[in-house]
């Protein structure tokens, strides 16, 4: 998980270059002895090494040239930047080729640098490692499946624990060059699937896998989901986390077969670089899908290269069960961030009451109940930046944060929702906010009434209030404000969260009455201000 901040005397640099079918692509990061890992640079090339393979057998003069120049470029970057350790590994397009060996000297002879190649089963493994280290896979099966320009890795786990791994020849790039060479007819489409489905039948059982999830890793899986998200009208900075029902990913598949090549580079979302080759990738992606017939498919904006960051740091992620993982990655974010944690954890167990009280009514359900404990947790980890308009940083810092066991559509919600704990209320003309649907917009109007309200009344920052009762009336809803132990009042906070009530109060549909413990009601002249 990439994390603010600046590298910790134990982290270690290390650069990690992954030489695939179809690209080169390099991450050079710090890596915690936890598995935290702080992205420093990264530099990708596309010599598409894996062009040709399929009818010669060998990697072409042009293509490797390109591919060393481009190791050579990331070596030199890596060393400027600290490296303490390079790892140079290589998969199927240089696994397969019969100039293989040819190759791998010419790199290190350019780089003093040696090259892995990976056995198809040691690539997916990395890719596990990776998954595992990023969703929850503590509990139930998981199928995680790597599509480069190649091959077609899989992993199925139980519990977090390996129980098959299969490698089969069913890159994107190998087969767009093997069934849709000539462009992409319905005819040739139709044996690109059966040739796989074939293979997948023979090389992966289906009985005790049935609805596991399925984790997609790799470029195929980035880019299906930025064109879905953008169907959606999500935008988001990373795609990790995603979900893609079965029933879009054959929708895209339909819309880009028929699509001619250059108009397929323009596709919202799609790397015009991947537009030759990416309804190859899909329809391996359908095929699996097809195979175990998961709910939907997960995906992972993390690969091989993380899994060789972990690997070379000596890092074995450890399975964890559903919703842990969120709650640890939220705080550990917080954390980074140098957040206020008795601030942060008293607004949480207000705004959790509040909830609890009026969630029910305003349309609100268990889902909500969570990114209003997330956001609440987190908003005010803008301070990290500054504490002039830290609503708003607290805002750009979530939205290009990536949780584990959290959608791209949840955090952009907690984004917005800690965004407008504090300022302007939310409006359509609102840069971000205006973009998305109606139903998102209403959720962050309502979840941020009640974390306004919340943040008031902690307005001090010393936990002065215990606790508060909800009493809903036809005329207003009075809100009684319990006092904690040895706190001498609570004046400033009931002044506080009156102030910031009239969003709450707007949703609600009537007045919001604070209540002090002594039965006396604070009013503030001024609606939702700080």
């Amino acid at each position: 998980m990439t994390a603010p901040g600046a590298a910790t005397a134990t982290d270690v640099r290390i650069a990690a270059i992954d030489i695939g079918s179809n690209s080169v692509r390099q991450i050079v990061a710090d890596v915690s002895p936890a598995g935290q890992i702080r992205v420093v640079d990264e530099m990708k090339a596309m010599p598409r090494l894996g062009d040709g393979l399929e009818s010669t057998g060998a990697l072409s003069d042009a293509a490797v040239e390109a591919a060393v120049a481009a190791v050579q470029r990331m070596v030199t970057l890596a060393r400027q930047l600290g490296a303490a350790r390079i790892e140079v590994v290589a998969t199927s397009a240089v696994r397969d080729a019969s100039n293989s060996a040819t190759f791998t000297a010419q790199v290190l002879e350019a780089t003093d640098i040696p090259v892995r190649v990976l056995s198809g089963e040691e690539e997916a493994l990395l890719c596990f490692r990776s998954a595992l280290a990023h969703f929850e896979l503590g509990a139930g099966r998981t199928v995680v499946m790597d599509i480069g320009g190649g091959s077609l890795e899989l992993v199925l786990a139980k519990d977090g624990l390996i129980e098959r791994v299969a490698s089969l020849p069913f890159g994107a790039v190998r087969l767009t060059e093997k069934f849709l060479s000539g462009g992409i007819r319905p005819r040739r489409l139709r044996q690109l699937r059966e040739h796989v489905r074939a293979g997948l039948r023979k090389a992966v059982p289906v009985k005790d896998w049935r609805g596991a999830t399925v984790i997609g890793s790799g470029g195929t899986f980035t880019n299906l989901a930025a064109v879905v998200l953008h169907r959606q009208r999500v935008a988001v900075r990373s795609t990790h986390g995603a979900r893609v029902s079965r029933a879009e990913l054959e929708h895209v598949i339909d819309w880009l077969q028929s699509l001619d090549p250059e108009e397929r580079r323009v596709v919202p979302g799609l790397n015009p670089a991947r537009a030759d080759i990416i309804v190859a990738g899909l329809c391996v992606a359908a095929e699996v899908l097809a195979r175990f017939d998961p709910r939907e498919l997960l995906t992972s904006g993390y690969g091989i290269r993380e899994g060789l960051l972990l690997e070379a740091a000596q890092v074995t992620p450890t399975p964890v069960d559903p919703g842990v993982a969120r709650e640890r990655s939220v705080r550990e974010f917080a954390e980074r961030c140098h957040y206020e944690e008795p601030h942060a954890r008293q607004v949480q167990l207000l705004s959790l009451q509040l909830f609890d009280a009026l969630g029910p009514r305003l349309g609100l359900g268990a889902a909500d109940r969570k990114l209003l404990a997330d956001a609440a947790l987190l908003h005010d980890v803008g301070y990290h930046i500054n504490y002039e308009k830290h609503h708003k940083h607290s805002y750009h810092l979530i939205s290009h944060a990536d949780f584990i066991g959290m959608t791209p559509a949840e955090r952009v919600i907690i984004a917005h929702v800690a965004r407008y704990h504090r300022g302007a209320a939310p409006k359509v003309k609102h840069a971000g906010f205006g973009e998305l649907d109606r139903a998102t917009r209403e959720r962050i109007v309502k979840l941020s009434a009640l974390l306004r309200f919340a943040d008031g009344l902690d307005r001090g920052h010393i936990a002065a209030v215990a606790g508060v009762s909800v009493r809903w009336g036809q005329q207003a809803v009075r809100v009684t404000v319990r006092e904690a132990p040895g706190a001498t009042s609570v004046r400033l906070e009931c002044w506080g969260a009156s102030r910031k009530s009239a969003l709450l109060a707007e949703v609600l549909g009537r007045p919001v009455v604070v209540v002090a413990p002594d039965g006396t009601t604070i009013s503030a002249e001024d609606g939702d201000g700080e």
